[in-house]
């Protein structure tokens, strides 16, 4: 069986209009292989004058879940234990998200505690846990699984080999107002979305996996807008590759930075349709379906960022909560 290319990764952020420290932050790790999975997380700090150290958040989510994300790659290579991907499952929907919340949290609390603010004296731990608020959305591929996780607003866009552009982790209803979930809130895990997929046919695997600030979106008339974005960037990915847009991807994000006025990134990972294979992955996942998401609270690349008038789209998103 043929198995797609080797994946291209390309990340990139801007600072906002005005702002005088860019807030977001990402990581790729990883080469998508069974022994090497690519890892990918983006985290986007609240910056608003009520979260003033979001930037260490949004540092301190991006690091943790790549070690979390790792470990829980590693794990799926234990396929000798009856029912592995029945508790993979679990783990990934409950586990994972309870453990990266409450990693972050404390993480959070003891930087308060070596750099405190003199004249604040948080009486609880939540008062200090909303200085470095931070939402994250962070992806984990190996060769025949798919999982990721997001909290707060910011896209994960997915485009399939037909090139079918598909937002697997987007809220089931859009939220009025600049509120969004955060690691910062108590019980945060609950309002983690996390999609799983089986990645068992190469042909219908991912071709692009994208993710993004919400300085992206918000920098485009409407969803649709942003839905061509990413269509008309994988046309441009298979015509050029990765090297081939490299320059460009910059000029695209500091001119949807100047429309949203926030600060944006952009965390891609591209393969061809086909190439060698650098190690097997398992074929046990042969006969699930594509791809589910779980709500858990229960070229042209278009004409790029801004090209439309400027009327920027309500940007955040609600979070259900999990029965």
């Amino acid at each position: 069986m043929s198995r797609p290319g080797a994946w291209e990764t390309f990340h990139e952020s801007v600072r906002g209009v005005n702002k005088a420290r860019n807030q977001d932050r990402c990581l790729v790790q990883g080469t998508g292989t069974a022994r090497d999975p690519l890892i990918l997380t983006v985290a986007d700090g609240h910056g608003s004058a009520s979260y003033p150290r979001s930037h260490v958040g949004a540092h301190y989510a991006t690091d943790l879940f790549a070690n979390r994300a790792r470990e829980f790659a590693m794990s799926v290579a234990d396929r000798d234990r009856a029912g592995w991907r029945g508790r993979l499952r679990d783990y990934a929907r409950i586990g994972l998200p309870e453990r990266l919340v409450r990693d972050w949290q404390s993480e959070v609390l003891r930087h308060w505690e070596r750099n405190p603010t003199p004249d604040e004296d948080p009486k609880s731990p939540g008062p200090i846990l909303r200085l470095y608020g931070s939402t994250l959305i962070g992806a984990v591929l190996t060769p025949d699984l798919f999982v990721a996780w997001q909290l707060g607003d910011g896209e994960l866009t997915v485009v399939d080999g037909d090139g079918e552009v598909r937002l697997p982790l987007a809220p089931a209803r859009a939220e009025l107002g600049d509120e969004t979930a955060s690691l910062c809130m108590r019980n945060a895990w609950r309002s983690v979305r996390v999609h799983w997929e089986p990645l068992p046919d190469p042909v219908r695997a991912p071709r692009l996996v994208a993710l993004s600030t919400d300085g992206l979106s918000k920098s485009f008339v409407s969803d649709e807008g942003f839905t061509e974005f990413a269509a008309g960037l994988h046309r441009r990915l298979a015509e050029r590759g990765v090297p081939g847009v490299a320059e460009d991807i910059p000029r695209w994000l500091a001119e949807a930075s100047r429309h949203s006025g926030d600060d944006t990134t952009l965390v891609l990972a591209r393969r061809s349709a086909e190439g060698p294979a650098t190690d097997e992955g398992s074929d046990e996942s042969q006969g699930e379906s594509r791809g589910e998401s779980q709500d858990e609270s229960q070229d042209e690349a278009a004409e790029g960022p801004g090209s439309s008038p400027v009327d920027p789209r309500i940007p955040y998103c609600e979070e259900r909560e999990r029965p």
